[in-house]
Formats: C-alpha cells, sequence, structure tokens
C-alpha cells in the first residue's frame, strides 16, 4: 500500500474513534401545506384543515380533551404492491406530539385508521386528531415507517365554519351603533 493510503485509512479510523462511528439519521425535510411530499412509494397532500369543538349532536356527540382538528388530504400509492398508509403524527413547536384517532365517527369523509391502496390508488379525505389548537407540523411516514417527511400546518381558525347563521343587525341596531352615546336624537 502507498504512503497516501495508509495516512487515509489512519485519519479515517481517528475520526470514527471521535465520532463514535454512529450513522447519521436522514435529515427530515420541512415542506408547506398544499405543496406534494413524496416519502418512499407514498405521495401526501394536505388540503386544509379544520378546528372543532364537537362532532356530531344530539345523543351521538363526541366532545374532545382538547379540540378536534380535522386534516383534510389526499396519499397516493406509487408503488406497484397494495400497501398500508401508515397512521400520522402532529407535533407543536414544544416537542409535543399527537396520534391521529382510531375513531372517526361523526368526521365527514373520514379515510379510515388501518388503510390500504392498491398501486397508483389515492385515499381522499380527513384524518382526525385531539389536540390543543397550536401551530403545528404533520409526519408522514413512508409505507414500512423508516422515513418521514413534515408538512407545515399553520395554525387557522378561518376554517372553522359556525354553528348556526350569523345575526343580522336590525336598522334599529345600526341606526344606534351610529350615534355617539350619550347624544340624543
Amino acid at each position: 500500500m502507498s504512503r497516501n493510503l495508509h495516512y487515509t485509512l489512519a485519519l479515517a479510523a481517528v475520526t470514527c474513534l471521535l465520532t463514535g462511528c454512529k450513522p447519521t439519521a436522514p435529515k427530515v425535510v420541512t415542506y408547506e401545506m398544499g405543496n406534494r411530499v413524496s416519502v418512499g412509494h407514498l405521495v401526501y397532500t394536505v388540503f386544509e384543515t379544520q378546528w372543532l369543538t364537537q362532532l356530531g349532536s344530539g345523543a351521538d356527540v363526541r366532545i374532545p380533551e382538547h379540540r378536534f382538528f380535522l386534516v383534510r388530504l389526499s396519499a397516493v400509492n406509487g408503488g406497484s404492491e397494495q400497501m398500508a398508509i401508515p397512521n400520522l403524527t402532529i407535533e407543536d413547536d414544544q416537542g409535543n406530539s399527537y396520534d391521529e384517532l382510531p375513531n372517526g365517527e361523526g368526521v365527514s369523509q373520514w379515510i379510515g385508521y388501518l388503510r390500504q391502496a392498491k398501486p397508483a390508488e389515492s385515499l381522499d379525505g380527513q384524518i382526525v386528531f385531539d389536540a390543543p389548537p397550536r401551530h403545528y407540523k404533520l409526519r408522514v411516514f413512508d409505507e414500512t415507517g423508516d422515513h418521514a417527511a413534515l408538512i407545515d400546518i399553520p395554525l387557522n381558525f378561518n376554517a372553522e365554519s359556525p354553528e348556526g347563521p350569523l345575526p343580522v343587525p336590525s336598522k334599529q341596531d345600526t341606526t344606534s351603533s351610529l350615534t355617539s352615546p350619550g347624544k340624543k336624537k
């Protein structure tokens, strides 16, 4: 062996000893909501989110511990075999994580908890979490669960629709709000 090769091998051995020869974990990339995110053979797209204080009504009402967080997404199997679509988690900026709920009762277009997709099949619908309203990142996984990506989901209450119609102010309410307090007409 040449002298340079011995030197290179010795330098590699010392570097390995100093760093512990630990393989580095692959970096998890963060994508913006609305972008297509490929992880392994799966392709995810998050379309919108919604915060709800309850699901259902009457005797069938479900009340969350925090709030129900619905995420409308699609998951496409880009592989050549049928595969499971893994369950997902959300993570806040403080490092807290919340798992997807296994019960979607009362969620319109719920895509289910145990999901399978055939080659080129797309599962479109909603998944649900019970979490406090915050900024989250959705952690999506490949078909084996070995690789992940994050999808940034901004905190947005605009998607939450009111339970009933908004009150319409009467003409008297509108007129009285235009006059200043203490003055008579």
